[in-house]
C-alpha cells in the first residue's frame, strides 16, 4: 500500500500550526504518510471565511493564553506565550514572511522546513518581528541559508509568480474546507479529508490507520 498523502497548510503566525508541524515531523518516519508543507497566507484565509480572531471574544482568548501554554508544554515545542501575546500577532502582518517562505519553497525546498521553523522561534519564541526584510534576512540566516540564496529570494516576493504561487496555495486550502490554521488534509481512499487544529493528530492517524503514540513519539527501531 502506497504512502497517504498528508499536506500541512500553515502559517508562521500561528502557533498551533507549529505545534502541528512538529508533531508531524516526528510522525513522517514512523507513520506511512508523505508529508508535504503547504506555506498558505492566514489572512487571506480568514478574509475569505469571514472568521475573526479567536481573541476578539475576551473570555476565549484568556483561555487560549492557558491552553497554548498547556499545549506547548505537551508537545515539548518552546513556544512562549506573554501576556500580550495577541496584540503582538494583531500588530503583525505575515504576507512577506509568507511569500519569502513561498520563494525559497519555489527554488530552494529543502530550506523549506528548517526555515519555517526559524520563523515560529524567532516570532513566538523571542517574541521578535518577523515582517521586516533585515528581520527575515536574520531569520534564514539562522536556518541555514546562504546569503546570496535569501537575497535572491527577498528579490522574489514582490514578483507576480510568488504572489500568485501563495494566493493558488490559500485558495487550495480554501477549497479543501479550511477555515483557520493549521488545515491538515489526508488524501485517503481517493478523497481528501481535512483536519483543523493541532489536537485533531490522533483522530488523523485513526482515521489512516495509523497509531497515535503521544505527541513526542519513540522513532521505530
Amino acid at each position: 500500500m502506497g504512502r497517504t498523502v498528508v499536506e500541512l497548510f500553515y502559517d508562521v503566525i500561528s502557533p498551533y500550526s507549529w505545534l502541528a508541524f512538529e508533531a508531524l515531523c516526528r510522525y513522517r518516519h514512523i507513520w506511512n504518510i508523505d508529508l508535504r508543507f503547504r506555506p498558505a497566507f492566514l489572512g487571506g484565509i480568514m478574509q475569505q471565511t469571514g472568521n475573526k480572531p479567536p481573541a476578539m471574544l475576551p473570555k476565549r482568548g484568556e483561555y487560549m493564553l492557558k491552553d497554548m501554554k498547556r499545549m506547548a508544554k505537551y508537545y515539548q515545542v518552546p513556544l512562549r506565550i506573554s501576556a500580550d501575546a495577541f496584540q503582538h500577532i494583531m500588530g503583525t502582518n505575515s504576507l512577506t514572511a509568507m511569500r519569502f517562505i513561498t520563494a525559497i519553497d519555489m527554488t530552494n525546498a529543502q530550506y523549506l522546513e528548517p526555515l519555517s521553523r526559524e520563523f515560529w522561534m524567532r516570532f513566538w519564541s523571542q517574541h521578535e518581528d518577523i515582517s521586516q526584510p533585515e528581520n527575515i534576512l536574520a531569520v534564514a540566516r539562522q536556518a541555514g541559508l546562504p546569503g546570496e540564496l535569501s537575497q535572491k529570494a527577498l528579490e522574489m516576493i514582490s514578483s507576480a509568480t510568488v504572489k500568485e504561487r501563495l494566493k493558488e496555495t490559500t485558495s487550495e486550502a480554501l477549497k479543501y474546507g479550511a477555515f483557520g490554521m493549521p488545515a491538515v488534509v489526508a488524501h485517503y481512499d481517493g478523497e481528501p479529508h481535512l483536519f483543523f487544529g493541532s489536537d485533531r493528530l490522533e483522530l488523523l492517524g485513526n482515521f489512516i490507520g495509523e497509531k497515535w503514540l503521544g505527541p513526542v513519539p519513540s522513532p521505530k527501531l
